[in-house]
């Protein structure tokens, strides 16, 4: 049989596989088998199986919440994808993930999204790590129409453009996003001819003709391996199911219009053509009966998987890889530098010895970023490992996720802790909950940089801390250091953790100088610092606060009263047993936090402290807050919204008093 024939062959075997498992997935949802929902990628085959069958097991596909075509067609099996709709043990993401989340690693399937847009950043971030380790791998991305309306598009397209990645980016419009048509929802009717604007090719395609889309993947595959940059194809197809099982579809969309497409049927199409160049019918029949053999199998499969162990629900929110027990950093010595300096030590020191970090972000090349973050390792590694950024924050955090899952470890500058606001959904739907969603198969060794807190009258969007927000989600790191002793260990940590990291670090504490070891060390996450040994009231602060409160004890002494103060430096994890230890030897406990009081991280301390040492109080647990309002411009009314020293001095007074 000619090469041609076989490849045709292969074809109509994965859309027919594809086509049998998602009708065999649509009668066990109708049997209560399918918990949650169920996305069929019915009438859409000749896509996933045209791409994937010129893609290697290295090769990476990143998919959304109609994924099922997608991952058979990179090679998860029948049953594994079967008895993950069923909530399975045995199921491609162990009963985590359904319909939506389908994970498998091992065959270049690193996962789909309920979330319309990330998996398109992401499959940028693969292709970037991909350019950073200087092979030939190629990633996919696979979305519908509705994602080309949203900002994950421009951001993934134009940055994967300029950057000349290795990426193919598959709109499959199925001329719906949901129930919204795609004639209504974009003002410019073709999505091949946006890729005009991002300077990439871009074609139009019969999505449901398996030859047409074969040949245009094998062209930008081969383009994308040789280094010719990210290519788009608009693959105009049909869903000819609802939305999801069970949904009502009819009110958007007619009967007459879903029969029409069904008589264009891409894999009777297919097999119309072999038939008419000669394959035997008896060679196809007996792939259908192949197919629906295994078809079979899984369902049966499936329904006699166990469940999930209940014990393991919690389990792969951290990475098990992460250093836990690094060796004793070494005493502080006397060589001063600043807070700032040290911090770049870390960061130089890590990527002389780690090829697989960059760094990202906006002014971080050439100039040296903002607060002279990187200066001169664009120098040393050049443009591709610290790599300036258009100001799209919600793009390259999304890429970090899939150059993490690729194997890169990315360093994103985000310069203010208010910028990074506009990936929250790449960060907390994406990047927090990877490793989790995969069930420790994927790591997330991601750090974000960059600066909070109030001060040199940066006003309301540059002078955020958020850390209470980031620290209630889980899988983050969160750390806030306050010295330049604890920037350069705690980032040397952030830089060898396989945990996604966000380091905040305070504007007004930069340019404090302290001592620290030329010496390359680390200060593990979740170990609080002891700044001043007392007896009469313990002070728990962070960052620029540490320092105020020093200067409040010390006023505090000549009065004859005894402060002990505890620094966190990560409030996740948060080391509630040296807080504790204190409290329990002063009997009395002030919290003082930058940011407002409500839902905070003075109130989690609060609440643990009157639940564990309760016994041992003296007085009432008290916090002293910032102002619950934005932060303002004047300097007068920027004091204002933040404590003191002498606000410090007065709260500790009146709890010694109590």
């Amino acid at each position: 049989m000619a090469a041609g024939a076989e490849a045709d062959l292969r074809l109509y075997r994965a859309m027919q596989l594809i086509r049998r498992c998602e009708e065999q997935l649509a009668r066990a949802h109708q049997r209560g088998l399918v918990h949650g929902a169920c996305h069929t990628y019915v009438g859409q085959e000749a896509i996933a199986a045209g791409v994937c069958a010129h893609l290697r097991t290295d090769d990476v596909v990143f998919s959304t919440h109609r994924g099922h075509g997608h991952a058979l067609a990179k090679g998860v099996t029948p049953r594994a994808l079967t008895a993950e709709l069923f909530g399975r043990a045995t199921g491609c993401s162990q009963g985590r993930g359904g319909s939506m989340h389908l994970f498998a690693p091992e065959t270049g399937m690193m996962g789909t999204s309920g979330i319309v847009g990330p998996c398109i950043l992401q499959a940028a971030g693969a292709g970037y790590s991909f350019k950073l380790h200087g092979n030939d791998r190629v990633a996919i991305a696979f979305f519908g129409d509705g994602a080309v309306n949203n900002g994950a598009f421009h951001e993934g397209l134009n940055m994967a453009s300029i950057w000349r990645l290795p990426v193919l980016f598959i709109c499959e419009n199925n001329q719906f996003a949901t129930e919204v048509p795609f004639s209504y929802a974009a003002g410019n009717p073709s999505v091949a001819q946006r890729s005009a604007a991002y300077g990439m090719p871009g074609l139009e395609l019969d999505g449901n003709d398996a030859h047409a889309v074969s040949r245009a993947a094998a062209e930008a595959i081969a383009r994308a391996r040789q280094g010719g940059g990210p290519t788009l194809l608009e693959c105009k197809t049909y869903r000819t199911r609802a939305h999801a099982e069970g949904m009502g579809d009819f009110t958007y969309r007619t009967r007459e219009e879903v029969e029409a497409w069904k008589r264009r049927c891409p894999i009777a199409r297919l097999r119309a053509q072999l038939l008419a160049e000669g394959t035997p019918e008896s060679v196809l029949a007996q792939i259908d009966r192949d197919v629906e053999a295994q078809a079979d199998d899984a369902i049966q499969f499936a329904e006699a998987s166990p469940w999930p162990d209940a014990r393991a629900a919690a389990s792969h929110v951290y990475s098990a890889g992460t250093p836990a027990n690094p060796p004793a950093p070494p005493a502080p010595g006397e060589r001063q530098l600043t807070f700032a300096k040290a911090a770049h030590e870390a960061l130089s020191h890590a990527m002389a010895r780690d090829p697989s970090i960059y760094v990202m972000g906006e002014g971080i090349g050439p100039r040296g970023g903002n607060f002279n973050t990187t200066t001169g390792l664009h120098a040393l590694y050049g443009g591709v490992r610290v790599c300036d950024t258009p100001i799209a924050e919600r793009g390259f955090v999304g890429m970090a996720a899939g150059a993490a899952m690729a194997g890169a470890r990315p360093v994103i500058d985000f310069m203010f802790a208010d910028f990074i606001l506009d990936s929250l959904g790449e960060l907390f739907n994406q990047i927090a909950k990877m490793q989790y969603m995969s069930s420790g198969r994927l790591t997330m060794p991601v750090l974000l940089r960059g600066c909070i807190g109030v001060g040199h009258s940066a006003a309301t969007h540059h002078s955020g801390s958020y850390y209470s927000i980031f620290g209630q989600i889980p899988g983050l790191r969160v750390v806030v250091p306050s010295t330049p002793y604890d920037a350069k260990g705690l980032l040397a940590h952030a830089l060898r953790a396989t945990d996604p990291v966000l380091f905040l670090e305070h504007r007004e504490v930069l340019s404090v100088k302290g001592a620290v070891p030329e010496a390359d060390y680390e200060i593990p996450f979740g170990r609080a610092a002891v700044r001043r040994t007392g007896s009469d009231v313990t002070v728990v602060a962070l960052a620029h606060m540490v320092h105020k409160s020093l200067a409040a004890a010390a006023e505090l002494e000549a009065e004859g009263i005894s402060v002990e103060i505890i620094d966190p430096r990560t409030v996740q994890p948060l080391d509630l047993a040296t807080i504790g230890q204190s409290v329990r030897k002063t009997g009395r406990l002030l919290i003082v936090d930058e940011p407002p009081a409500p839902m905070g991280f003075a109130a989690e301390i609060a609440a643990a402290m009157a639940s564990e040492a309760f016994d041992d109080l003296d007085a009432p647990i008290r916090r002293l807050h910032g102002a619950f309002a934005p932060t303002p411009y004047s300097p007068t009314l920027e004091a204002a919204v933040v404590p003191q020293v002498a606000d410090i001095v007065a709260a500790i007074r009146r709890l010694k008093a109590e």
